[in-house]
């Protein structure tokens, strides 16, 4: 129960904390809202007008907690773009970014953690420099260099998948593969290095004392007790996924969270800059907590605690 308690007020704190540090960057971003909504030739009547209705003319403090009730009543405006409703953006986009993320996991897990598995296993062992070089190569290269080249190969000259939008499944590959690359090579080093350390303990020797096979020992005993840091790595890279899909949608032309935002940005769209930096935020929190809990399932001695 005191966990419960403590894992809640810290994750409230947390919130707190970042929903002040959104409020202050929204005005170190160059540029007046007003000015770019009604654009050159507007009155100055009608920018003070505008700037009354988006409570810009109030005082810093009054803003501020204006803004953090705005929040706890999910009152999150408008955009200041569109004009339509922030919820009602953001719930129309979320879906593309999620599928793209869940997506983009599950092909890193289905190359990264077989391929630890086996340049873990001892009989593979003379393969080690290979094992150990292949990762380097997709953690090295840039998203923004995967992408096009993905592009070019397989939509140009291969004319496999379509190249950019979002639609049927075919549309979801390519964007999907270009995050599952570096992330895949990550969980490859890091259940690699895991899994050896795991190997390496003495109750592993015991129980191949016992005369259990390799199977029964690497699969029974092993992979479960290595299982920590890959929660760990996929914990945090689900949600950095939110984020990196800003750079491969942008590429792909696609819809979504990471596109919103760009879009945002380019047009100083405060209300939904602030909204989506808050979102990602939350997400993020919402897994670092699952991941606790996931480890409790894993690990004995952290459920004890």
């Amino acid at each position: 129960m005191f966990l419960f308690f403590k894992k809640t007020l810290l994750a409230g704190l947390t919130v707190l904390a970042l929903l002040s540090f959104t409020f202050f960057l929204i005005f170190l971003i160059p540029g007046d809202p007003v000015d770019f909504i009604l654009k050159d030739g507007a009155s100055l009547e009608d920018k003070n007008l505008l700037r009354q209705e988006m409570g810009l003319d109030k005082s810093f403090t009054e803003q501020y907690f204006q803004f953090l009730k705005n929040f706890l009543t999910l009152n999150l405006g408008q955009s200041i773009h569109t004009g339509e409703s922030v919820i009602h953006l953001i719930i129309s986009e979320f879906p593309y970014t999620f599928f793209l993320s869940i997506f983009s996991i599950i092909l890193a897990i289905l190359w990264g953690i077989p391929l630890a598995l086996l340049s873990a296993y001892p009989y593979l062992k003379r393969l080690e420099n290979i094992f150990n070089f292949f990762p380097l190569i997709f953690i090295s290269i840039p998203v923004f260099v995967s992408a096009p080249f993905l592009i070019w190969l397989f939509s140009t000259q291969l004319s496999w998948f379509p190249v950019s939008g979002a639609g049927s499944f075919s549309y979801l590959i390519l964007p999907s593969l270009s995050l599952a690359l570096p992330l895949g090579a990550i969980l490859m080093k890091i259940s690699r290095t895991s899994l050896l350390e795991v190997l390496s303990m003495n109750y592993v020797r015991t129980a191949q004392s016992k005369g259990l096979s390799p199977f029964q020992i690497y699969f029974k005993h092993v992979l479960k007790n290595a299982m920590s840091p890959i929660l760990t790595i996929l914990g945090l890279q689900m949600g950095a996924l939110l984020t990196g899909t800003l750079i491969v949608e942008t590429i792909f032309d696609r819809p979504g969270i990471g596109s919103l935002l760009y879009q945002a940005i380019l047009s100083r769209d405060y209300p939904l800059i602030q909204a989506l930096i808050l979102l990602i935020t939350l997400i993020y929190i919402f897994i670092n907590n699952l991941t606790d809990i996931l480890y409790s399932l894993f690990n004995p001695l952290i459920k004890s605690h």
